[in-house]
């Protein structure tokens, strides 16, 4: 699990492609100092296994399912990503749940200046909209931001000091794509909400939606 607080800023140094996958190397610095074979770290926000670990890289092999979920296949040789290693135990909770497993592509199609901040619009299908709710929270690129502004095509998120020096979103121009990761809450209560039986009512036959709906959270209170 990951918090969307990126760690920071790495450098793509090699991408070995074969048909269907690849196996990036990637130059870093802080998130080597204790990482193992095995570990996962969030490159742009998608989960990866750490290996062929060295002090100054490490490589990832990125499967097929990734590349067509994710902007991982438009990456360059050189090009810069954000980086995160798994949360600790005991670590600061100072973004929110973050999964590392995309929803889907986003693409920038607005940035407006606005005093020490700037806004970005991006533009993403409605299966993702969906789950996005104002001032909640979303992983763009792996970094953990608030939710401004929505509607029926697009989002907005501002973007302060601190995450323009710490991250590459503001690299990205309008019409550049990237990585989403909505709020996993919602997508579990929809999982909830929309399950059609039991274990107990599909040995009997009856498989009927559940009883849980809107109404039904309103007259109880929710």
């Amino acid at each position: 699990m990951f918090t969307g607080i990126v760690e920071e800023i790495g450098t793509i140094k090699s991408i070995v492609k074969s048909r269907s996958s690849f196996k990036l190397t990637i130059k870093a610095k802080k998130v080597l100092t204790d990482i193992k074979l095995g570990d996962s770290i969030a490159v742009n926000g998608i989960c990866l296994t750490a290996e062929d670990i060295s002090t100054t890289t490490f490589a990832a092999d990125v499967m097929s399912e990734t590349l067509a979920r994710s902007t991982l296949n438009l990456l360059k040789q050189g090009e810069k990503v954000n980086l995160e290693r798994a949360m600790p135990i005991n670590g600061r909770f100072g973004g929110h749940i973050v999964s590392g497993h995309i929803d889907g592509v986003g693409t920038i199609t607005g940035r407006e200046e606005d005093g020490n901040a700037v806004w970005i619009t991006i533009k993403t299908d409605k299966n993702i909209l969906k789950y996005i709710v104002h001032k909640g929270s979303i992983a763009i690129d792996g970094i953990s931001l608030t939710i401004a502004h929505i509607d029926m095509e697009c989002f907005k998120v501002s973007i302060i000091p601190h995450t323009i020096n710490q991250t590459t979103l503001l690299d990205k121009s309008v019409g550049n794509n990237v990585n989403l990761e909505c709020d996993v809450v919602g997508k579990h209560i929809e999982k909830l909400i929309g399950f059609e039986s039991s274990s107990d009512a599909k040995q009997s036959g009856n498989c009927e939606k559940t009883k849980i709906d809107e109404g039904f959270l309103r007259m109880n209170g929710f």
